[in-house]
C-alpha cells in the first residue's frame, strides 16, 4: 500500500515547523483521511485481525493491534475467533524521515556592552522603547534545518464474507521523535476517533501531550481540512 507521504509530509513538516517557532510542543496534529461503505450494526461489530508477510509472528504488530482492539471497543466492537467474526481489520503502518528548513532573521545588537538587555532601564524598560533587537530590524537571515519524522497508519475493515471493504482510514502526522511505537497511540485515536467517518472525509485532529509524553486524557479537538535531518532506515509495514 502507498500512502501518499511526499504530500502529507509537507504538510507535517510545515505544521511541526511553526510549532518549534512559536516553543509549542504540547500537542500532537494528525491528518486523517476516510473512506466509508459503512452499515454495521451493533450487533455485527464482531472482527479479527488479519496478516500477512512480515506481520506474521510480529511482537510489533500485536502491540499495534492491542492499540486498535483497545479504542475499537469504545464503539462496541468486540475481537473474536477469525470463523466468527463479520470484519477482518488489516493494519499498515510506516515511517519516513526528512528536513524541514526555516530562514529566521539575525538582528544586530548595537549596544553588546549591555548584553541582552540593549540600553538598560533608563529607556523605560529592559529593552527601551525599541525592543530587544533595536530599530533597525534584521540585518540577515540564516536557515537552520529541524528532523521531522513522518509517522503513518492506515486501518482497513473488510466484511469477512465478501471480502468487501468497509472503511479505510489514514492517519499521518509528524513529531521530532523517530519511534513510531511513541506515535502509535496518536496515529489510533486520531484514526478513529468519532468513527464512523463519512465517506470522503479529510481531517485535522489535535490531541494534547500531558506532561509525561503521553496522550493526555482531554478530549480530542478536530477540525475539517480540506527537508529531515538523517533518518532511521524508512520502514513499511503492510
Amino acid at each position: 500500500m502507498n500512502f501518499p507521504i511526499k504530500a502529507l509530509a509537507r504538510w507535517a513538516a510545515l505544521i511541526l515547523a511553526a510549532m518549534w517557532l512559536a516553543g509549542c510542543t504540547t500537542y500532537v496534529q494528525t491528518q486523517v483521511t476516510a473512506f466509508s461503505d459503512w452499515s454495521g450494526s451493533d450487533t455485527t461489530r464482531t472482527y479479527a485481525f488479519a496478516r500477512k508477510g512480515e506481520q506474521q509472528n510480529s511482537i510489533e504488530q500485536t502491540t499495534y493491534e492491542t492499540l486498535v482492539a483497545n479504542e475499537l471497543s469504545k464503539y462496541n466492537f468486540r475481537q473474536v475467533p477469525e470463523a466468527s467474526a463479520n470484519y477482518q481489520i488489516a493494519l499498515a503502518y510506516s515511517i519516513r524521515g526528512d528536513t524541514v528548513t526555516v530562514r529566521q532573521p539575525v538582528y544586530y545588537d548595537p549596544w553588546p556592552m549591555y548584553g541582552p538587555w540593549g540600553a538598560g532601564p533608563y529607556w523605560g524598560g529592559p529593552w527601551g522603547g525599541w525592543g530587544p533587537y533595536g530599530p533597525w530590524g534584521a540585518t540577515g537571515y540564516v536557515d537552520q534545518s529541524y528532523p521531522v519524522y513522518i509517522h503513518a497508519l492506515q486501518i482497513r475493515m473488510n466484511d469477512r464474507k465478501t471480502g468487501r471493504e468497509t472503511y479505510k482510514v489514514t492517519a499521518v502526522n509528524s513529531t521530532g521523535d523517530a519511534s513510531l511505537y511513541q506515535a502509535m497511540p496518536y496515529l489510533v485515536r486520531s484514526a478513529l476517533a468519532d468513527f464512523p467517518l463519512g465517506n470522503g472525509t479529510v481531517r485535522t485532529v489535535t490531541l494534547p501531550v500531558d506532561k509525561n509524553g503521553g496522550i493526555s486524557n482531554e478530549t480530542a479537538a478536530a477540525g475539517s481540512n480540506g527537508g529531515v535531518a538523517p533518518a532511521p532506515a524508512a520502514k513499511t509495514v503492510d
